[in-house]
């Protein structure tokens, strides 16, 4: 029997006196050479570098509202056509791609709530404050053709939020309680209720197309089955949820934007706890939409940025704003994963590109090798001090500035004022408990 064993003799590599000349091993292979990670790291500096130089996000702006941008919604399979609702209760379209207004429609008497499309894209849905849901042919109209809407359904109590189905002939519509409709019918088909609030937003699943989740005034988070009576979930947090959206890639998970300034990603199969809190905003976070790809969102707030989190990470990877830029009321992401789109309350919808320093129209091959290789080179010393500083840093207003260190000194001042009640307490009586934990009030099912 033979057995191998590693031998490292001190001889080798150990000096007799300080005097003595290092020895120095050698990697004989000629693929390696001896400065390859200086070398790459160097790459890594300047590629972090060339990428805060190149970053130059904001693509353009569309004007034409005479009052605040209340909603976005993007055509299902033309990516160049967005429809915009108004406070004044006119809907626009756009053309994305020639950056102008195809069509002007006065839809409502008021403020429009939200807008939907169908799944084929030849009509969209419209709510408004004059008690009604409208439907409206899509595109441009032909010559002659009078701009009037297709259907109208009178309502009872105010609508704030419509949602289509994927697939099937179906939407769904809030307000003091959720009404599912099918689209050849004026008369809800089915209706649910939980408790006496009112309800702010409701969302069809996009893949279990039979799930959508609603925000209620009451703080809480409610998911229905249409295939069901009753609502099948709840669960009451300690501050109200403005919007969720669903993951586009994975069917059970979905984010809440919250009062609280943070954004919460939930598993509605476990509701005891939210999976991950995305932190950086300072004031209200009111919209959030998902990428095509389910690996990122975009969230627009009342601190006037628009911040791009990965779905799998706590903090922002990019912020957007400018100085004439109001608080932001409705934020979209393009389908072709390139753009996302923001309207605020000065009457603006404004483009940026999804990653800042992405270079527009055609790209060479080898342009494209090298950019692919300088994203890696980044990743690969994302943890180095230096690379991390270059990539991670950003010019922000003072206001955001100043918001965040009343949260840094908030935070430090619970967290000292529960290690002082823990200090001066018997041991047991004031437990740990996890800042995810501590957001949930109560689930119920």
């Amino acid at each position: 029997m033979k057995v191998k064993c590693l031998v490292r003799n001190p001889d080798d590599y150990m000096r007799e006196t300080k005097k003595d000349i290092f020895k120095m091993p050698r990697n004989y292979d000629p693929d390696l050479h001896p400065f390859a990670a200086p070398r790459e790291y160097t790459r890594a500096m300047n590629a972090a570098k060339l990428g805060r130089m190149l970053a130059k996000p904001f693509v353009g702006s569309l004007d034409g509202h005479r009052d605040s941008v209340t909603c976005l919604s993007k055509h299902p399979s033309r990516l160049s056509q967005l429809y915009t609702g108004a406070a004044d209760g006119e809907v626009r379209i756009w053309d994305l791609a020639r950056m102008r207004c195809l069509r002007t429609v006065q839809a409502h008497e008021g403020y429009i709530r939200a807008m939907t499309h169908t799944n084929d894209g030849a009509a969209f849905l419209t709510v408004g404050d004059d008690k009604t849901v409208k439907r409206w042919r899509s595109g441009e109209l032909e010559y002659g053709e009078e701009d009037e809407p297709e259907n109208t359904i009178l309502l009872r109590t105010i609508v704030t939020s419509i949602s289509h189905a994927v697939g099937r002939a179906e939407f769904a519509t809030c307000g003091e309680t959720c009404h599912i409709w099918d689209e050849s019918r004026n008369e809800p088909v089915k209706t649910f209720s939980w408790g006496v609030d009112s309800l702010s937003c409701v969302r069809y699943n996009p893949v279990e197309t039979h799930v959508l989740g609603a925000c209620a005034s009451d703080r809480s988070v409610i998911l229905y089955d249409t295939r069901e009576q009753q609502p099948i979930r709840r669960v009451t947090t300690q501050l109200r949820s403005n919007v969720i959206a669903w993951n586009p890639m994975e069917a059970f998970v979905f984010t809440a934007a919250n009062e609280d300034y943070n954004l919460y990603s939930w598993d509605m199969r476990r509701l005891q706890r939210p999976l991950l809190i995305h932190k950086d905003h300072v004031s209200a976070v009111i919209d959030v939409d998902y990428s095509p790809t389910g690996r990122e969102f975009v969230s627009g707030g009342y601190d006037k940025t628009l911040r791009i989190f990965g779905a799998r990470e706590p903090r922002s990877r990019d912020i957007y704003h400018t100085r004439r830029m109001q608080r932001i009321t409705c934020v979209c992401w393009t389908g072709d994963d390139k753009y996302v789109l923001s309207g605020s309350d000065e009457m603006n919808i404004r483009l940026w590109k999804a990653r800042a320093s992405e270079k527009l129209g055609v790209v060479k091959e080898r342009e494209r090798a090298a950019r692919q290789y300088n994203e890696r080179l980044v990743e690969k010393f994302a943890s180095h001090p230096q690379v991390s500083r270059i990539a991670r840093h950003r010019q922000v207003p003072r206001q955001v500035l100043t918001g965040k260190k009343e949260q840094r000194a908030i935070h430090q001042s619970q967290k000292r004022k529960e290690a002082n009640r823990r200090a001066h307490s018997r041991p047991g009586t004031v437990p740990r408990v996890a800042e995810k934990d501590k957001f949930v009030l109560k689930e119920e099912e």
